[in-house]
């Protein structure tokens, strides 16, 4: 009996090691490991606003061939039954039955009007600003991938900055209560450490929550479940380049190259289009169709069949008076159309305004980068050396938690000029399309 329990329970070990050693492996299978280019080559294939964006290429294309068609044949087929109940018709002393009957029928007409050209126009400009709108979504996807990727970069270096804060202060903790022990220092000295810990502790706390919603927002931008596990592969030294962002500070800026000016401009195409079609409202339409009928009577008694089986016309419909609508659509196009110029010229003088500002705000950021660099070392020196003196009693508790405050202080500093370096490169980038 026991030999039997120890076999089961070897192989119940055996099977557990087995299952959670799947279960390991499974885990690590779903983290996904991320460069910047992966991350971003991933987004665009599984973005949903991007899928959206793709739709509407294709709703505008279909919108297209939709107005196409109605200058192709239309053809349309009909059937009728019709029963007078017995009745004949008395004519010139004749009695004509009326015997039921069926009536099948298929007409096919065309249809000419300059409006149709002009809308088959206006919808090559609507696929064209559906496809300009699925560039600009994409460069917008892209760059918001590259703004969460380094965010999460710069959330982990500042997680790692404030733990290295951590485990000095708490060294510097054990050595004071160690002082206060053999009454050195008093007990308020050693209290005044602990709290400045616990702040760093809340500190390290709180990004560690901002680090998880940065995840969230790249797992949207992906596409991916809440759940996905994500590993960043790249450092912030493979993103941040300081030499290529100065490079966007001399460029030629052309304004025609931004996506939102190229939308503008085919707005104004579009109602300089909307313009011509008010105008041939005034044209008329040509309508040509051919009629085919066959009637089917449903008795052997002799009648009078009057319908022709085929039937074939022109018309033309000729607009004459509309008591000033179309004139009035006209003027209201046409003014509509004006303003589409005045807002195209307003936004190339604003881009352009953007530009330098942008290119300012660059610029700042690097300069406050290169300050920054130099203050985080002065500031971490300073740190050692009041350490050590702390360590030697040279120093007061006040000494070292200034000085504390004030590395954490530089660090947060330098890490907010990566940020905005790569948030106007970033702007800048996506102004100039680039």
């Amino acid at each position: 009996m026991t030999l039997q329990f120890l076999k089961r329970k070897k192989y119940l070990i055996i099977f557990s090691t087995l299952f959670f050693s799947i279960l390991q492996q499974n885990i690590a299978q779903e983290s996904m490991q991320l460069s910047l280019e992966q991350a971003q080559t991933y987004a665009l294939q599984h973005n949903r606003t991007l899928k959206n964006a793709s739709f509407d290429i294709k709703k505008a294309e279909a919108e297209k061939w939709s107005t196409i068609a109605t200058l192709l044949p239309q053809v349309n087929g009909t059937f009728d039954y019709a029963n007078m109940m017995g009745y004949k018709l008395e004519m010139m002393g004749f009695n004509i039955a009326m015997p039921p009957y069926s009536t099948i029928g298929v007409t096919t007409s065309l249809t000419f009007s300059a409006g149709q050209f002009i809308g088959i126009k206006i919808h090559n400009i609507a696929r064209d600003m559906a496809d300009i709108s699925l560039k600009q979504t994409e460069q917008q996807i892209l760059n918001k991938v590259k703004t969460v990727y380094f965010s999460i970069l710069v959330m982990n270096e500042t997680v790692l900055l404030l733990d290295s804060n951590l485990n000095n202060m708490r060294t510097l903790q054990e050595h004071t209560e160690n002082s206060v022990k053999v009454g050195i220092l008093n007990q308020t000295e050693a209290d005044k450490i602990s709290v400045q810990i616990a702040s760093v502790e809340n500190s390290v706390n709180s990004v560690k929550r901002a680090l998880e919603m940065l995840y969230n927002a790249m797992r949207l931008q992906l596409g991916l479940d809440i759940d996905a596990q994500i590993q960043l592969t790249q450092k912030i030294e493979d993103i941040i380049n300081v030499s290529e962002a100065e490079k966007l500070l001399n460029i030629n800026f052309q304004p025609e190259n931004n996506y939102s000016y190229k939308l503008l401009q085919s707005s104004v195409n579009l109602s300089k289009q909307q313009l011509n079609l008010k105008k041939w409202a005034y044209a008329p339409t040509l309508t040509a169709f051919h009629s085919y009928s066959k009637k089917e009577y449903f008795s052997d008694e002799p009648t009078m069949n009057m319908t022709p089986p085929n039937i074939l016309g022109v018309s033309i419909n000729v607009p004459i008076f509309s008591s000033g609508s179309k004139f009035a659509s006209v003027k209201a196009a046409n003014l509509e159309y004006k303003k589409q110029l005045n807002n195209l010229t307003d936004a190339k003088d604003g881009l352009a305004i953007q530009y330098r500002q942008l290119s300012y705000n660059l610029k700042t950021a690097i300069e406050a980068y290169e300050a920054q660099k130099k203050n985080i070392k002065v500031n971490k020196q300073v740190f050692e050396d009041v350490s050590r003196m702390y360590a030697q009693g040279m120093a007061s508790v006040l000494d070292i938690t200034n000085a504390g405050s004030n590395l954490i202080s530089a660090q947060s500093s330098y890490v907010q000029t990566m940020m905005d370096i790569v948030s106007a490169q970033i702007a800048i980038e996506e102004l100039i399309n680039n």
